[in-house]
Order: C-alpha cells, then sequence, then structure tokens
C-alpha cells in the first residue's frame, strides 16, 4: 500500500469519525443550523460550498482523463461534503496502483 493510499484512508477515516460524532450528538440538520446564525459561520458554509463545486467540477474533468465514473462521487459530496472528494481520490489511488503492479 502506498504512502498516500494510507494517508487517504487516515484523513477518511478520522473525519468519518468526527462526522460520526457529530451527527450523533447534532444530527444531520444540527451541523447546518449554526452556518445561519451569524455572517461568519454563514461564511465559512459559503466557502465550503465553493470548494465543493470546485471539487465536483475537478473531478469530472479527472475522471474523464482516467476513464473513471465521477458522477457517484459528485453526489456524495453534494450530500456529504468531503467524503466525496476523498473517497474519490482513494479510489484514483487504487487503481493507479492496480495499473502499476498488476496481478499475475
Amino acid at each position: 500500500m502506498s504512502l498516500r493510499l494510507s494517508a487517504l484512508l487516515l484523513v477518511l477515516g478520522l473525519f468519518g469519525a468526527l462526522t460520526a460524532v457529530a451527527l450523533l450528538d447534532v444530527g444531520y440538520f444540527g451541523i447546518l443550523k449554526p452556518h445561519f446564525q451569524s455572517w461568519g459561520a454563514g461564511q465559512v458554509l459559503a466557502d465550503l460550498s465553493i470548494l465543493g463545486v470546485l471539487a465536483c467540477f475537478w473531478m469530472i474533468q479527472d475522471a474523464r482523463e482516467r476513464g473513471l465514473k465521477a458522477w457517484p462521487f459528485v453526489i456524495l459530496t453534494l450530500v456529504a461534503g468531503s467524503f466525496g472528494p476523498l473517497c474519490y481520490l482513494v479510489l484514483r489511488c487504487l487503481k493507479a496502483d492496480r495499473r502499476e503492479f498488476p496481478q499475475a
């Protein structure tokens, strides 16, 4: 397993654990609610939304170049934020490893 894949899986696991704790504590809408209570929090939500859209455009372009399907990760990004690009990067890394070290 490559260092890049290990790092991506670690980030995905830690972020997944943090998200699970937050969901158990306040629920899906409870995570979003504070972003509508101040201009500063709204700015953070807008910033993350812009990053999510940019990540979707990047994933679509990158997936075309690599012969992958981006739509599941675009949907995941729209529903679950950073999980979409993180999972896409894991898949991309796994596909690259298979091309580099094909199974006999």
